[in-house]
């Protein structure tokens, strides 16, 4: 069952593209999102515009993560080829997929984004369309007032 507004989000810790390991720090506003394969269509469709967007989401305090089943040397040629400099979680057990009740297809994960603030579910976007949606997070949170951009 896929996490709700309300929930808690679970302690996660997962390499990023640099085989670092990374525990996201839920305080404050987070953007976690999942996408189903590094380097397809949608996929780098919505990767590259998180990255179009991402000193804005800085600027506003927001941190940025996006999920995957692949590994790690996926993530690192993915983000190389594309410039992206935030964290993809490698989670080719699905275990974070798992935690957050995310659909799968053929074993990949459903495109699904979570905003999460100080550890709690704010708000989740479901069957999610790659372009436009890191402007459209960007916006909701503007208007709905939980962040500010100067």
């Amino acid at each position: 069952m896929v996490l709700e507004p309300g929930d808690e989000v679970p302690e996660i810790r997962a390499p990023n593209q640099d085989g670092e390991a990374v525990r996201p720090d839920w305080t404050g506003v987070t953007v976690l999102y999942f996408y189903p394969k590094d380097d397809t269509r949608g996929c780098t469709t919505e990767a590259e515009q998180f990255q179009a967007e991402l000193e804005s989401y800085r600027d506003a305090g927001v941190s940025v993560y996006g999920v995957s089943v692949d590994g790690v040397d996926s993530h690192a040629a993915f983000a190389e080829k594309y410039g992206l400099e935030f964290d993809l979680l490698a989670d080719p057990d699905a275990e974070i997929v798992d935690a957050f009740g995310v659909e799968t297809r053929q074993g990949a994960a459903v495109r699904t984004t979570f905003v999460v603030i100080d550890g709690t579910v704010q708000a989740v976007y479901d069957g999610v369309h790659p372009d436009g949606h890191a402007r459209e997070v960007l916006q909701d949170l503007v208007e709905t007032g939980l962040v500010t951009l100067d």
